[in-house]
C-alpha cells in the first residue's frame, strides 16, 4: 500500500508489483481512500454511493485489446515519423477507429466523455484533443502516401496473425459502401449526396480488409468490376487472389478465359439445374450453414465447362416466399381496384392507357409470371378487367427459384469454403452497414466532403472492419457463429456500473464495477481476455 499526498491529506492506494526489463515496477494501483474511510470501512461504516451511472464495457474493451494485439498506434506513428504532439497521430487514428466501431452514430467528444474509453485508453489523451474539431485537423495529416502506407502497415499485422491462413485473398465490390452528404445544406448543391462503391481486397478466411479503393458511383465514374479487380490485384500483387462477383457482375467478366474466381450466375441463365430434384442436394455444414443444401456439378459458362454449384438456403427460401406472398397480394388489390374502376365507369382511358396500367402493376415482379389478365371491351366506359393466379405456375416459381443460387469456381475447394467465400462480400456488406449507417453526415455547421476528407472518413472504416473482422473471424473459430453487428451487440451487453461516493474532504471518490454476463457474454469476456481491462485491474 502506498500514499500519496495530496492537498495536505493522504490518500492511499494498493500497489501491484512486477519485474519490468528485471527491475521491480508498480504496474497497477487500487484507490482505497483516506486513513479515516479505510478505517470506517473495515468497522463496516463505510459511506454509501451518492449516485450511479451505467456504460457499455465488453465493446470498447474488445475493439482496443484488439488495436492494441495490432499494434496499430505504433505501426502508423512509424509511417508518419517524428511528431511534436502530445496525441500522435496514431492514437488519434487509433481513437477514430474505437469510436467508429463502437458508436458511429455519436459525436467523438460526447462519447469520450460519457464512455469507459478514458478508463481503458493508455496513454489517456487531454480531453482537449479528444473532440470532433481536434479530431479532424489531426487527421489533416493524412496524406494519400500516408494512407496507403498505413492501410500497408496494418495489413502486415494482420497477416502476421493469421499466419499461413492468410496467404491467399478475395477481391471483393462493395457498391453500397456510402452516401456522403452535408451536414447543413444551406444551398441547394451542398444537399446533393456524394455515392461512394468500395473495392477491398480481404482475407480469405475471415473477410478481414488489407487493401482499399473507394471510387464515385454517380456521372459514370464507376470503374467497371474487371478493371476494379485489376487495380486491386495491382495494389495487393500476393499469390492466390480470388475475385468474387455477384451475378448483376457476372456479364462483365469473360469467364471462360479468366482464372482465381468465386461468383454467382443468373438463375435463369441455368433452367437444367434448377429442375435438379431436391433429392440430389447434401447438407453443406450444418454447424455453420443451418439449412443450406447443395448440388456439386458442372455447366458450361462463356463457352468452357466449369464446376457450378447450386445452393438452395431453407432461410432463403422462407423470405423470399413470406416476399412473394406480399407482391402477389398487392399486384391483386392494385387490379382489383383496376378492375372495380372500369365496371363502374370511373376509368375513362382507353385501351391502351389500361393496358398499361396493368404492365405498371404487374411489370418487373414474380407476379408477373402467375397472374393473367384478360381485357375485353374496344371503347372507355365499356372495358373490363378479370384475372386469375395460375396455381401450376406459382408451383413452378416456388420450387425452381426460390431459396436457390448458381455459383461458379475454378478452384477445387470443399463447397462450404466456397460459399464462405462467396458470402464474403455480405458480410462486408453488412458491417459497413454498420459501422456508416445509411449516409456518412458530418459534423456541423455545413460540411463539405472534399476527396481527402471522404478518403479519411473511409480509412478509418476500413480499419474499423478490419479490426471487428479480426474478432469475429477469433469467435467463429470459438464455435460463436455472429455477424459484426451481432458480435458487438453481445459485448454491449457486458456492462460497467460506476458508483460514485460523495467527498469526504478530498476529491470524490467512483468505483466501478462489471454487470452480471450470460453464458455467451461470458465465453466473449474470456475470449477476448477482457479481465485484463476489468475494473480491478486498473489503477485509480
Amino acid at each position: 500500500m502506498i500514499g500519496k499526498r495530496i492537498g495536505g491529506r493522504t490518500y492511499y492506494y494498493l500497489a501491484e508489483s512486477a519485474r519490468v526489463d528485471g527491475e521491480p515496477r508498480v504496474v497497477g494501483q487500487r484507490y482505497l481512500g483516506t486513513a479515516e474511510e479505510i478505517a470506517g470501512a473495515l468497522a463496516g461504516g463505510g459511506s454509501a454511493p451518492g449516485g450511479a451511472r451505467h456504460r457499455t464495457f465488453g465493446d470498447i474493451a474488445a475493439v482496443w485489446g484488439t488495436l492494441r494485439r495490432l499494434d496499430l498506434v505504433r505501426r502508423v506513428d512509424a509511417v508518419v515519423g517524428p511528431q511534436r504532439a502530445k496525441t500522435t497521430l496514431g492514437l488519434h487514428l487509433a481513437l477514430a477507429v474505437l469510436h467508429r466501431a463502437t458508436a458511429p452514430g455519436t459525436a467523438l467528444g460526447e462519447w469520450w466523455s460519457g464512455s469507459a474509453a478514458q478508463d481503458l485508453v493508455r496513454p489517456r489523451p487531454p480531453k482537449a484533443a479528444v473532440t470532433t474539431e481536434a479530431h479532424w485537423r489531426a487527421l489533416q495529416r493524412l496524406t494519400p502516401e500516408r494512407i496507403t502506407a498505413i492501410e500497408t502497415a496494418i495489413a502486415e499485422a494482420v497477416l502476421d496473425l493469421l499466419g499461413d491462413d492468410g496467404t491467399s485473398a478475395l477481391a471483393v465490390d462493395v457498391p453500397q459502401f456510402a452516401a456522403f452528404t452535408a451536414a447543413d445544406c444551406t444551398l441547394p448543391s451542398a444537399c446533393q449526396d456524394v455515392l461512394a462503391g468500395l473495392g477491398l481486397v480481404v482475407t480469405r478466411d475471415g473477410a478481414i480488409p488489407l487493401s482499399s479503393r473507394i471510387y464515385r458511383r454517380e456521372g459514370g465514374a464507376a470503374p467497371t468490376f474487371g478493371a476494379l479487380a485489376g487495380e486491386l490485384g495491382e495494389r495487393y500483387p500476393a499469390t492466390g487472389l480470388t475475385l468474387v462477383f455477384h451475378s448483376g457482375q457476372a456479364a462483365q467478366l469473360d469467364l471462360g478465359a479468366r482464372s482465381g474466381f468465386v461468383g454467382s450466375l443468373p438463375l435463369a441463365d441455368h433452367p437444367e439445374l434448377l429442375t435438379q430434384p431436391a433429392s440430389l442436394r447434401r447438407r453443406v455444414d450444418p454447424e455453420r450453414f443451418a439449412g443450406l443444401t447443395a448440388i456439386d456439378t458442372r455447366a458450361v459458362v462463356d463457352g468452357v465447362r466449369r464446376r457450378v454449384i447450386l445452393t438452395h438456403s431453407a432461410t432463403l427460401h422462407a423470405a423470399q416466399s413470406r416476399a412473394f406472398a406480399d407482391e402477389l397480394s398487392t399486384a391483386v388489390r392494385e387490379l382489383d381496384g383496376l378492375a372495380a374502376a372500369l365496371a363502374a365507369g370511373t376509368h375513362r382511358g382507353d385501351r391502351a392507357q389500361v393496358r398499361s396500367e396493368i404492365a405498371r402493376v404487374t411489370r418487373g415482379r414474380r407476379a408477373e409470371r402467375v397472374l393473367t389478365t384478360t381485357l375485353s371491351g374496344t371503347h372507355p366506359g365499356g372495358l373490363r378487367l378479370t384475372w386469375q393466379v395460375d396455381q401450376a405456375a406459382v408451383t413452378r416459381l416456388v420450387d425452381e427459384f426460390f431459396g436457390k443460387q448458381i455459383l461458379v469456381t475454378d478452384h477445387d475447394w470443399p463447397v462450404a469454403e466456397v460459399v464462405t467465400a462467396y458470402r464474403a462480400r455480405t458480410h462486408l456488406e453488412s458491417t459497413f452497414r454498420w459501422l456508416t449507417g445509411p449516409a456518412a453526415v458530418g459534423p456541423r455547421p455545413r460540411w463539405e466532403w472534399t476527396r481527402h476528407r471522404i478518403a479519411v472518413h473511409t480509412l478509418v472504416s476500413v480499419l474499423a472492419a478490419t479490426v471487428t473482422h479480426v474478432m469475429r473471424r477469433e469467435a467463429d473459430n470459438a464455435g460463436m457463429n455472429l455477424s459484426v453487428g451481432e458480435l458487438l451487440d453481445q459485448l454491449c451487453g457486458i456492462g460497467e456500473t460506476v458508483l460514485r461516493y460523495p467527498s469526504t474532504g478530498g476529491r470524490p471518490r467512483a468505483r466501478r464495477i462489471l454487470t452480471d454476463r450470460d453464458p455467451a457474454q461470458q465465453a466473449l469476456y474470456e475470449l477476448f481476455g477482457l479481465a485484463e481491462f476489468a475494473p480491478d485491474q486498473l489503477s485509480r
